[in-house]
């Protein structure tokens, strides 16, 4: 036969609908509402329109500047945007996401979107002998990683209220000696634990596997764990662009560990690719770096109106967990998940609808602007009669 064996036991994650037949209100892939500042706009044409001649040449290997410019970013936003406080053009963090010590470049590491970092992470610290931990419901690119690189997996089932069962995956963790990962705020339930209680998590956990955090939505009101890293050798968080950055058409993600850590995922990279980042990618995520205020001003705003959308959902019979997210998991008593999602489209919106069994009754709203949230307001109104 033509094919692997391997391949013929893939089972690829399945992105978000890109129809290409009409033009919808995409609230169905937990983007941005919102372009990326304007600064990234004068830099990215800056950098194709008078220095043509490095599209020519390889670019950065290790992205020093983009690393620099990510460190920065958290150091003064603490690493959740919507918290932090901007002065004259100054951020400071919140009092409650100051990071007691400063993110060095070295503790950066930077891929081809967060999927890419993820993959590494996955090669670089899960063994094809050990089965890792992650609970039954969170972001299905896990389990697609899992099969590509023949890693054994356990699925924790979330709690009735659908945050996450601690005392079984530590318990499950113990005895697999596999390492644990999950996203913090969860996907697509929205829930997140706090950093206390990610610590107490950790600190029951064995020093001797790797821990991760996905903290892909934390911008939009969670807790990062960036402060827990003076504390614990063995935490790795992943982040992105794709949300809070207004970047997902970049393809940049990033994690924030330990250099001994940064180290081994830059080793996996070099293995692979040694040139993931393009040129142009680089300039726009370092001017996005340099540009917190906006992106501190757009992350609130989409937690604001998540807020607002929460209420309105709740006030017309929706069952909705209390999002940290750019997103709401939401069901409503008397309209399955999947008409739902069928009848919002024919008004030409999308939102996501998952086949998975145990979640299949639930939509997932993604926020975006205040305009387009009044406009899907107005049909789930008229669906509901």
């Amino acid at each position: 036969m033509l094919i692997s064996n391997r391949v013929r036991q893939l089972n690829p994650y399945v992105p978000g609908e890109q129809p290409k037949d009409r033009v919808y209100v995409k609230l169905n892939a937990n983007e941005n509402p919102y372009p990326p500042s304007s600064a990234v706009q004068k830099a990215v044409l800056d950098f194709v329109q008078n220095h043509p001649e490095k599209l020519s040449l390889y670019p950065d290997p290790d992205s020093l500047e983009l690393h620099a410019a990510i460190a920065d970013m958290l150091n003064k936003s603490g690493g959740v945007l919507c918290r932090a406080h901007v002065d004259g053009g100054e951020v400071q963090p919140a009092p409650e996401d100051k990071i007691p010590f400063t993110v060095t470049p070295d503790m950066i590491y930077t891929g081809n979107g967060s999927d890419e970092v993820l993959s590494f992470v996955f090669y670089a610290f899960f063994d094809s002998s050990k089965k890792f931990v992650m609970p039954q419901f969170t972001y299905s690119f896990y389990p697609v990683y899992a099969g590509f690189y023949n890693i054994p997996m356990d699925q924790v089932p979330l709690k009735e209220d659908w945050s996450l069962d601690v005392d079984e995956m530590l318990s499950r963790a113990g005895k697999n000696e596999g390492g644990i990962i999950f996203a913090n705020p969860n996907a697509p339930t929205s829930l997140g634990l706090t950093r206390d209680e990610v610590r107490q998590m950790i600190k029951r956990a064995s020093q001797d596997e790797i821990f991760i955090v996905d903290e892909a939505y934390v911008d939009f009101g969670g807790e990062s764990c960036i402060p827990l890293l003076a504390e614990f050798k063995n935490l790795v968080i992943v982040r992105t662009f794709s949300k809070s950055l207004c970047g997902a058409g970049q393809r940049l993600g990033y994690i924030v560990a330990n250099p001994e850590l940064v180290n081994i995922v830059t080793t996996v990279k070099n293995s692979v690719n040694h040139f993931p980042i393009d040129a142009v990618a680089q300039v726009s995520g370092t001017a996005a770096c340099r540009d917190v205020p906006y992106y501190v001003e757009t992350s609130r705003k989409v937690a604001e109106e998540r807020d607002k959308f929460y209420d309105f959902l709740k006030n017309k019979g929706f069952y909705v967990l209390k999002s940290q997210t750019n997103f709401l998991f939401a069901r409503h008593p008397s309209i399955p998940g999947g008409e739902l999602y069928k009848r919002v489209k024919e008004h030409g919106y999308l939102i996501r609808h998952f086949n998975t069994p145990g979640i299949e009754e639930f939509v997932r709203i993604t926020i975006g602007t205040a305009e387009q949230m009044g406009g899907l307001k107005k049909i789930i109104e008229e669906i509901i009669k």
